[in-house]
């Protein structure tokens, strides 16, 4: 694209602004612009719109979705076992690791994934997820096929970070890296956003984008031609999570079920957590916020809440059925967030408050769009140890407590 088609395209979205500093950029800054205006989706602008003259789509029909409990899973341990190890060594399975972010919130300019969560010693998050999944490779005698979903902002210094660190001592051969596509901010008025003079301000489009990136990495051929059947999909802050858990894909498939979530039972009736339930009849996640306080509060005869497994974004998905859902398109959700940008007048504004408006799709949804999904409960403190904050709940002391509770030398 040359600046007059780039002029051109802005200009019939009045976004011309983009180009206000390109004569003052260097040949490689302006064809670096150019590239990123070509690659812009005004449909993301027409979702802006809409979400300025609606209210936030409302749900369908809610129901209760029970779980399959810890004391069930612990009676049929051998069975399930046995049907996820036999998948795993048949080559039918493989693990998606959503590590696009930065750590930010913990204090680091580094991806959050290299955080370094030891106390006497080295050890990221990173290097805890991978000895998490060895545990798989060990039982099994076969190694899963890793995937690592990067972000533009961080994708050359987490590949680094791999080959430096010899891969944690994972075969390299099973891994591969992809990036997650990105989107542009827009302020409160609907302008795309300038991080400097020369680059639009983006970030990564939420963790729903993972499929559609890998796809469009040629992942999804890759799989194919492998027969990988199953993937289990995971975030990288959880540093306790078991990944390719055997029993997990076991009980996934001989359930039947399409898909697969791991939840651990909340904490009491007002923990924010999503809550995996029905939503017309379909599995689904509905955020605490979007509860009414008869849902909260309800219980069953036994008097255990109605509404009682929150997700811990661990998933597992059925590769032709991910395939076959290409063709549908994901809830794109509106975000208010600080971004920092570059004002008219050249100059670089940090805003303390939030200023613009980011745009995301969410796995949450991928869910949704399944036939069925198995509820798997897990304990709590045995794999579920976010690490979302550097100090208070969900932060580094917490989980640095759960690892050594679990045996883990820090």
């Amino acid at each position: 694209m040359n600046y007059t088609e780039a002029k051109a395209k802005l200009d019939a979205r009045h976004q011309g602004h983009l180009l206000q500093f390109y004569d003052s950029l260097s040949d490689t800054e302006q064809y670096q612009l150019l590239e990123q205006i070509d690659a812009l989706d005004f449909h993301l602008l027409d979702v802006f719109s809409a979400y300025q003259g609606e209210k936030e789509k409302s749900k369908g029909l809610l129901a209760p979705l029970g779980a399959l409990t810890c004391q069930e899973i612990q009676q049929n341990q051998q069975k399930f076992d046995s049907a996820g190890l036999d998948a795993i060594r048949q080559g039918k399975v493989g693990a998606v690791l959503l590590a696009g972010g930065m750590g930010t919130r913990l204090g680091s300019d580094k991806p959050k994934g290299m955080y370094n969560i030891g106390l006497t010693r080295p050890l990221s998050i990173f290097e805890c997820l991978i000895q998490n999944l060895m545990q798989v490779v060990d039982k099994a005698g076969s190694f899963v096929p890793l995937f690592i979903m990067t972000s533009e902002k961080n994708d050359e210094i987490t590949r680094d970070f791999f080959e430096e660190n010899k891969y944690f001592g994972y075969n390299a051969e099973y891994v591969h890296f992809f990036v997650q596509e990105m989107a542009p901010a827009v302020d409160e008025q609907g302008k795309i956003l300038l991080e400097e003079k020369g680059r639009i301000a983006t970030s990564p489009n939420g963790n729903g984008g993972w499929f559609i990136s890998f796809a469009r990495a040629g992942l999804l051929n890759l799989v194919q031609r492998e027969e990988i059947e199953w993937l289990n999909v995971f975030a990288v802050d959880n540093v306790l999570q078991k990944i390719a858990d055997p029993s997990f894909l076991g009980a996934t498939i001989l359930s039947g079920c399409e898909s697969g979530s791991k939840v651990v039972r909340k904490a009491d009736a007002q923990e924010r957590v999503g809550v995996l339930c029905l939503e017309d009849g379909k599995p689904s996640i509905v955020e605490y916020y979007e509860m009414t306080e008869d849902m909260i509060n309800s219980r069953e005869p036994d008097g255990t809440l109605s509404y009682n497994y929150g997700v811990i974004l661990n998933y597992l998905f059925r590769t032709d059925r991910l395939a076959e859902l290409m063709q549908h398109e994901l809830e794109m959700h509106v975000v208010h967030k600080k971004v920092s940008y570059i004002d008219e007048n050249g100059n670089l504004i940090q805003p303390e408050e939030p200023n613009a408006y980011k745009f995301e799709t969410l796995v949450l949804d991928m869910i949704h769009l399944q036939e069925n999904c198995l509820a798997y409960e897990v304990e709590r403190e045995k794999e579920f140890a976010p690490v979302k904050n550097a100090h208070g709940t969900d932060s580094v002391d917490t989980a640095r407590e759960l690892l050594q509770r679990n045996g883990i030398v820090l």
